[in-house]
C-alpha cells in the first residue's frame, strides 16, 4: 500500500453535547503507516473526536471512512472490526489475570465449543510480542509487571484483535523518560509494519520528536496541521491557546530561609493495610521548592496524605513551623499555615455540586469574615468570591455556577486561589498540571514561583519530568516507597533521573 493512502478519514463530524458544541465540522485524516498527533487545550473537542472513531460517541453529522469505505459506527465492537483499536490513558486491565487472559477478554477462543483455549492466544501473544518487538511475556500476571510493559499489553491486546488504526490516549503520562523512549521505539516499529497511529498529548516535545504530522484542535475545530519541521513548541502552543504562551519557566535562583517542614522517618500505609511509604526523611525550607519525582503509585500519593492530615501514620514523625504535627487531622494542619493542591482535583479539591463561590471558603467557611457563631455569610463569601475569581483569572460566567461546569484548568485555578490566598508557609502541590493544557500550566507554574519567592516552602510532587527540574531547586527521588536521594535541581540530568526512578541505584 502506498504510503500517502489514506487509511482513516473523519468529514464534517459535528457532536454537540447540551449547551456544548464539541466538534463543530472537524475533518481529520490518517494515512497508511503514519503517526499524526492530536494536540488540543482540554475542552478542544480531540477526546470527543477519538470517542466517536472508537464508537463510544455517535456523532450528529458527518461520515467516518476506513480503506476509502464509509462505515457506521455504532460501539467500540464496530470500530475493532473496522481494524481501530485504542489505547486508553488509564489501562483496561485486571490486575489478578495472566497477559494472555486480559488479551482474550472478550475475544475468548474456545476449543469443543465452550473450552477456554489458552494455549494458542499464548502462542499468539509470543507471535505478536516477537513480530513487533513488544517483549510481552502472555504468561506473566498483570499487576506485577511494570507500568511500561502494562502499555505494551494493551498495545498487543489491539494487535491481537487484528488493529491497523491505533490510537493512543495520553500513552506517556505514567511513563520513566526511558520507558517513553521505549515507546517511542515501538511505535516506529508499528508503523513501519503498516500500523497507523494516532498520537494524543500535552507534551509539545513528544510531538515534535516522534509524529509525522501534527493537528491541532481549538474550541471544538480544526486550526491548522502541519509538520514538525514546519513548526516548533512556541508555534503550536500558540495554536492551541489562541495567544503566546510562555514554555519556560522564569525564575530567580532560590534563597532559602529557615526549616518549614521537617519530616523524619515517616512510614505510611496503603488502603491494603501495607507499608507502603518506608521510612522517609526530608526537609524543606522557606523560599524553595523540593520536587519528588516519581512514577506514579511508588508511595507519593499516601506520603502526601500524611502530610495534610489525611492518612494515619504509622510511624516516624512530622514537624511543620517547629510544631509536632504528626497524626493531626487537616483543619489544624490547614490553620497551621498549609496549603493543599490535590492529585485528584474533583474528588479531594471540590465540591462538584456546589458554587464556585461555597468551594472559594471549603477550608475557611467557619471563620471570620465568612462564618460567625456557626452561621455562613452570604455577603463576605460573594465578596471573596468575585475578587479571586479576578485576581486568580478564573474563567465562569458567576461566581453561583456549580463548579463542576467549569474546565479542568479553571477547577484548578479555584483550588489554586483558594489554597493560595490566607497566610501560607508551606505548600504541598500533587500533580499540580494533571490533565491541564499548555495556557494552564503556564498559569499554575507562575504562581507556584510567585509564592515560592515570596518565601514560601513548596512541595512539589510530580510524574513530570520536565515539571519537576523547570520548578525545583532540589530533587527528591521516590522509588518504591523510598527517597533514594536528593539533588540540586540545577546539576541534575533527565537521564540520571529517569534511571533512579525507575530503580537504578544511585551512586554515593
Amino acid at each position: 500500500m502506498p504510503e500517502k493512502t489514506i487509511i482513516l478519514e473523519a468529514k464534517d463530524i459535528t457532536k454537540q453535547f447540551p449547551g456544548v458544541l464539541a466538534n463543530d465540522h472537524v475533518d481529520f485524516n490518517l494515512r497508511h503507516g503514519e503517526i499524526h498527533a492530536l494536540l488540543g487545550e482540554n475542552g478542544a473537542g480531540k477526546t470527543t473526536l477519538m470517542n466517536v472513531l472508537y464508537g463510544l460517541y455517535k456523532p450528529d453529522s458527518g461520515q467516518v471512512s476506513v480503506n476509502g469505505q464509509p462505515i457506521v459506527i455504532h460501539s467500540p465492537k464496530d470500530s475493532i472490526q473496522a481494524g481501530i483499536g485504542m489505547v486508553h490513558q488509564h489501562f483496561m486491565l485486571i490486575p489478578v489475570f495472566s497477559v494472555a487472559e486480559n488479551i482474550m477478554l472478550g475475544d475468548e477462543t474456545l476449543r469443543y465449543g465452550f473450552v477456554l483455549d489458552q494455549k494458542s492466544v499464548v502462542k499468539r501473544v509470543r507471535e505478536l510480542s516477537k513480530q513487533y518487538s513488544l517483549d510481552v511475556d502472555p504468561e506473566a500476571i498483570t499487576g506485577e509487571l511494570p507500568v511500561g510493559i502494562q502499555q505494551r499489553v494493551e498495545i498487543v491486546k489491539a494487535l491481537y484483535r487484528n488493529a491497523r488504526i491505533l490510537i493512543l490516549d495520553e500513552p506517556t503520562a505514567v511513563l520513566t523518560p526511558q520507558e517513553a523512549d521505549d515507546l517511542f521505539v515501538i511505535m516506529r516499529e508499528l508503523t513501519s509494519r503498516g500500523v497507523s497511529i494516532v498520537f494524543i498529548t500535552h507534551k509539545l516535545k513528544e510531538v515534535l520528536a516522534i509524529a509525522d504530522r501534527i493537528t491541532v484542535m481549538r474550541g471544538g475545530q480544526v486550526v491548522g496541521t502541519v509538520k514538525p519541521k514546519e513548526t516548533n513548541e512556541a508555534k503550536l502552543a500558540a495554536m492551541m491557546v489562541g495567544r503566546e504562551v510562555i514554555l519556560t519557566v522564569e525564575k530567580e535562583s532560590a534563597n532559602p530561609a529557615g526549616e518549614i517542614l521537617k519530616v523524619d522517618a515517616l512510614k505510611v500505609r496503603d488502603f491494603r493495610g501495607q507499608e507502603i511509604v518506608h521510612g522517609v526523611s526530608f526537609e524543606i525550607r522557606a523560599g524553595e521548592v523540593l520536587g519528588i519525582a516519581g512514577v506514579q503509585g511508588n508511595g507519593q500519593t499516601e506520603l502526601v496524605e500524611a502530610l495534610t492530615g489525611l492518612r494515619s501514620v504509622v510511624g516516624g514523625r512530622m514537624w511543620f513551623s517547629g510544631k509536632d504535627m504528626t497524626g493531626k487531622s487537616p483543619r489544624p494542619v490547614t490553620e497551621t499555615g498549609m496549603a493543599h493542591i490535590p492529585e485528584d482535583r474533583q474528588r479531594h479539591g471540590l465540591v462538584l455540586s456546589f458554587p464556585v463561590a461555597d468551594n472559594l471558603v471549603l477550608n475557611t467557611y467557619y471563620r471570620s469574615p465568612f462564618g460567625i457563631w456557626g452561621v455562613m455569610i452570604p455577603q463576605a463569601i460573594d465578596a471573596n468570591a468575585r475578587k479571586l475569581i479576578e485576581d486568580f483569572d478564573v474563567r465562569t460566567p458567576s461566581p453561583y455556577v456549580p463548579v463542576k461546569k467549569l474546565s479542568g484548568g479553571n477547577q484548578q485555578k479555584v483550588i489554586v486561589a483558594r489554597e493560595l490566598s490566607h497566610n501560607v508557609k508551606l505548600i504541598i502541590a500533587n500533580q499540580p498540571t494533571r490533565g491541564l493544557d499548555v495556557g494552564s500550566i503556564e498559569y499554575i507554574h507562575k504562581e507556584i514561583i510567585i509564592m515560592r519567592d515570596r518565601g514560601v516552602a513548596v512541595l512539589l510532587v510530580s510524574a513530570e519530568l520536565d515539571e519537576i527540574m523547570a520548578l525545583s531547586d532540589r530533587i527528591a527521588v521516590m522509588y518504591r516507597g523510598q527517597i533514594v536521594t536528593t539533588v540540586e535541581a540545577a546539576t541534575a540530568t533527565r537521564e540520571q533521573l529517569g534511571l533512579w526512578m525507575a530503580g537504578a541505584h544511585p551512586e554515593q
